[in-house]
Order: C-alpha cells, then sequence, then structure tokens
C-alpha cells in the first residue's frame, strides 16, 4: 500500500518533523509554518528515492506502482509472488540477482508448468519494469527463459453447458456460471460489478478508467436479456457492493469460486463412476491408510482417528482422487474462452468479438484461439464463404 508522510512533532526537540523517502525534514517549531511548509513538499513533484542496492525495495517500488497504475486483482497477483520471492532471497541485491536464483526458487513449490512460468514472469517483469525507471543500469535476469504456458483449450459447446448446469447446485454460483456463459466477461469484472455500473437502458455494464485492468479506458460490458434479469434480479437484492453474492450474502471470492467449481467437478466424476460401476476397492484403501494423519483436532486437541474414520477418509480421499480424473475442471475463464470460441465458430468478426472481450489488442484472438484451426469443419465453412 503506497504510504503518504505527515508532520510529527518531536517534544525533546520541540521541532516538526516529516519523513519522505526515509528521510526526516525540519518544519520548524511553529505548528502553521510547518503545516505550510509541508504542503509545499508535498506539492513538488515527487522523485523517488529507494535503496538501488536493495532487491526487496524495488520490489516495493514496483508493487506501490502496479498498486497506483494497475487493478487490485493484478496488484495482488503480483504482490503474492513478489513477497514469496524477497522472502526466499531478503538480502539479496539486484547486482547479485541471476536466473538461476529465480529458477531455484520457482522449482521449491509443486508448481505446473503455467503456475511455474507465472512465477517467473512476475520476477521478470518487476525487473524489467525497475530498469526502465532507472533504477537498476541493467536487468540482470533479462535472459531468464520463461516456458510457454499449457494450453488449457476447454471450449465448451451448448450441450456440454446444459450437461455442467445440471450438477450446479448453488442458486448464487449458477448465476456467475450463467451470466459468463451469456457475455463472455472477465472473472473480476464479474465479482466486481455493482449496481453503481449498471446501465439497465442500454443493456451494459460500465466500469470507468480507474477501475478497468488496465487503468487506461472505460470498459463496457454487453449483457443479454438472459443476463439483464439476472443483474437486475441481484441489484434488488443489495444496498451496497458487489451484486454477485454466495449463499451467505457475502460477495464471491475467486478461492470460493474455485471451490464451487471443484465441487461440481467431484459431482461430475462421481456421477460418471456410478455409470461405470467402479468404487473403490478395499486393498486400496488399506494401501492409502498409511498416508492419512493418525489424529484429528477436537477443540484444540489431539485425538486419535479411529479405525472405521481412517478408512471413512482414505475412501472418500480415493474417490474424489479418481472422480477427478473423470471430469473435467470448469472455471470462469473456460467459460469465458467458450464465449468467444463460440462467437467466432458463429461467425461473429474477429474484431467484435475483441472489443466484446475488452482486449486492448485484437490480435490476441488470434493467438489465445488459434486451437480453430484445428477445425476442419469451420475453417472448410470459412473458405467457401470467402470464394463465395
Amino acid at each position: 500500500m503506497p504510504h503518504f508522510p505527515k508532520p510529527f512533532f518531536k517534544k525533546g526537540r520541540g521541532i516538526w518533523y516529516v519523513e519522505i523517502d526515509r528521510r526526516q525534514i525540519n518544519l520548524g517549531p511553529d505548528r502553521d509554518k510547518a503545516f505550510r511548509r509541508y504542503h509545499q513538499l508535498m506539492a513538488r513533484p515527487h522523485v523517488a528515492r529507494i535503496q538501488s542496492d536493495s532487491l526487496a525495495a524495488i520490489v516495493d517500488a514496483f508493487l506501490e506502482w502496479m498498486h497506483r497504475n494497475r487493478t487490485p486483482d493484478t496488484y495482488e497477483w503480483y504482490r503474492y509472488r513478489l513477497e514469496r520471492f524477497i522472502q526466499r532471497y531478503p538480502d539479496l541485491r539486484p547486482g547479485d540477482l541471476r536466473p538461476f536464483h529465480v529458477e531455484t526458487w520457482a522449482d521449491a513449490y509443486p508448481l505446473s508448468t503455467t503456475s511455474r512460468r507465472n512465477y517467473l514472469r512476475s520476477v521478470k517483469r518487476c525487473l524489467k519494469w525497475a530498469k526502465k525507471q532507472g533504477y537498476v543500469d541493467k536487468n540482470p535476469i533479462e535472459d531468464l527463459e520463461v516456458p510457454c504456458a499449457d494450453h488449457k483449450e476447454v471450449a465448451i459447446d451448448s450441450h456440454e453447458f446444459a450437461r455442467l448446469l445440471n450438477f450446479v447446485r448453488n442458486d448464487a454460483l449458477r448465476d456467475l456460471i450463467v451470466t459468463t456463459w451469456e457475455v463472455g466477461c472477465r472473472p473480476q469484472e464479474l465479482l466486481r460489478v455493482e449496481a453503481r455500473h449498471v446501465d439497465v437502458a442500454n443493456h451494459r455494464w460500465v466500469f470507468p478508467k480507474s477501475e478497468e485492468k488496465t487503468k487506461r479506458r472505460v470498459r463496457v460490458v454487453y449483457l443479454t436479456d438472459k443476463a439483464l434479469a439476472i443483474t437486475m434480479r441481484l441489484m434488488s437484492a443489495v444496498d451496497a457492493g458487489p451484486i454477485f453474492r454466495n449463499a451467505a450474502g457475502k460477495p464471491w471470492t475467486t478461492e470460493a469460486v474455485n471451490c464451487g467449481f471443484l465441487s461440481i467437478q467431484m459431482r461430475m466424476g462421481m456421477a460418471e463412476m456410478k455409470r461405470r460401476g467402479e468404487s473403490i476397492v478395499g486393498e486400496e484403501v488399506e494401501a492409502f491408510i498409511p498416508s492419512l494423519r493418525r489424529t484429528k483436532n477436537v477443540k484444540g486437541v489431539a485425538v486419535e482417528k479411529t479405525t472405521a474414520e481412517l478408512r471413512a477418509e482414505a475412501n472418500r480421499k480415493l474417490t474424489y482422487k479418481r472422480a477427478a480424473t473423470l471430469a473435467p475442471r470448469y472455471s470462469l475463464y473456460a467459460l469465458r474462452h467458450s464465449w468467444a470460441t463460440n462467437a467466432l465458430m458463429r461467425g461473429v468478426d474477429p474484431l467484435t468479438v475483441a472489443i466484446l472481450m475488452g482486449h486492448q489488442d485484437p490480435s490476441t484472438l488470434a493467438r489465445v484461439y488459434q486451437h480453430l484451426s484445428l477445425s476442419p469443419g469451420h475453417l472448410l465453412e470459412q473458405a467457401r464463404k470467402a470464394a463465395a
């Protein structure tokens, strides 16, 4: 969080001071003059002074910049990863930083290819910014190789979407899923929309530049009739704040949404197990029990689990593990991705799709949705249209 210094009075010296860039400035003994001097200092263009020999200080400066110039979600994305990095190397200086430091740090976590990529590029982005700002003369990890992300090409058609809805037990989660399917908005837009953003007359949500992902332009999400109906119903149920709320009446969090989709995956997977006549056999359960904790916490006291409890826990965890292999893991981003894919397949021109999705660069569609080239039927139809 950015820190705004305020004047303070040292009784022992009888003088007012203000601390700017870790330097205490004498404002004098008179309170009124001290505050006038303070306001004059704060009105000057601020020249950031950080310890250029401290990697932690550079990370702090980068995060402050992110907080001022990017959305809260983007700031939090970087904060989480960079704070973990500094915890690993609290005393490292920028000049001593090497690619192997970042690689070793990321390898210490059990990460997927995409998650590992995100860890590496968070640090690389920070140092690239530091060089642009002049905090370092050279980016010491400019040559750090960042792997390509795993392409999770989850494109859901209308039949699969209808099946997905059959496994949704939570009406509040259903509203999230249906709205994303209808409009293809970003998850963070969905979770943050408030009544003040809703333009009912024009069937849209309007986010000001200060709340848009890059804070560069107004973001507009156009609503279908179904999405507008959901929006208006939810608006009428809240006084202020985000309109999409969970069953407890609290705004949705990313973690809660992920848990909701995990529950759907488990239901779908167990339904498939039932259809196949599969179940976890006793031998698997007995072999798995030694990996479980032998005690449970009851009102702060460790209590030994019974044999029956251990068997039930082992059976449950093995069932979930098997179910996860038999059903896809959906997400709000998968629904957004599906919206774009389906729009392109239906013949909506790429520029319009890019605008509706809020892309700054329409070429993003060509990179992210290039899997459409694997659909010979779609491309053949387009080729025929081009020749007509």
